[in-house]
């Protein structure tokens, strides 16, 4: 058997990591993360705990990643598991919020692969500590996406969209017009970290490691 440890690293900071998430990752017999051609933020949160001859990285076209090439790093990464061995599949946040690692896990196919979760803090949730406001209190309802509609916004007490460099200003403007507060999140928990709540200011956002949390007021 061979198994392969999906690990959520969570938004950033190496202190953000879980005890287990190093744990596995010092006693895995190979790493696995996503090329980047800038900074690799899942690979850098966790640089001081990976033997560098142990990484091998596996390609996902930024918006063009498809089942096949899905299949392919299933492929890559089995080969390289050494027979009773293990890896580790790195990936930011946690596996189960809009994650390359999940995506892969529907297309296993191989019997004698096991794949384990291993959780990561979301950004979203280190977002809301770093307000130190609650996410949603008895009775509410929270709204999670990474695509913002104002019909969405009927239900919700509050609200976080991920991945907001396409349209950050036009979301923080649509959230005030319907009565929510709201706060910008640049590179949450990492040196460059920005928080705002200006609209303006919002104008020339396009970072895609950015989310807004927002509340309804009264």
């Amino acid at each position: 058997m061979k198994k392969l440890y999906a690990i959520g690293t969570g938004p950033g900071d190496p202190e953000l990591l879980t005890l287990k998430a190093i744990n596995r990752i010092k006693s895995s017999d190979i790493i696995f993360a996503p090329y980047n051609k800038g900074k690799n933020m899942a690979l850098d949160t966790c640089k001081d705990f990976i033997d560098e001859d142990k990484l091998i990285f596996l390609e996902f076209p930024m918006g063009k990643v498809t089942k096949d090439i899905y299949r392919k790093n299933l492929d890559i990464i089995y080969e390289n598991i050494p027979q009773d061995g293990s890896g580790v599949f790195l990936n930011i946040g946690d596996s189960t919020f809009y994650s390359t690692s999940m995506n892969m896990y529907r297309e296993s196919n191989y019997e004698d692969l096991i794949i384990e979760l291993v959780p990561g803090i979301p950004s979203f949730l280190a977002a809301g500590n770093i307000l130190q406001e609650a996410l949603a209190n008895k009775g509410e309802k929270f709204l999670l996406v990474d695509e913002y509609s104002e019909k969405d916004l009927e239900a919700a007490d509050s609200i976080a969209i991920l991945k907001t460099f396409k349209n950050a200003y036009e979301i923080a403007k649509s959230l005030e017009e319907n009565n929510f507060t709201w706060t910008y999140f640049l590179k949450i928990s990492q040196d460059e970290q920005k928080i705002i709540n200006n609209l303006e200011e919002l104008k020339d956002m396009n970072e895609y490691m950015s989310l807004i949390i927002a509340r309804r007021n009264g």
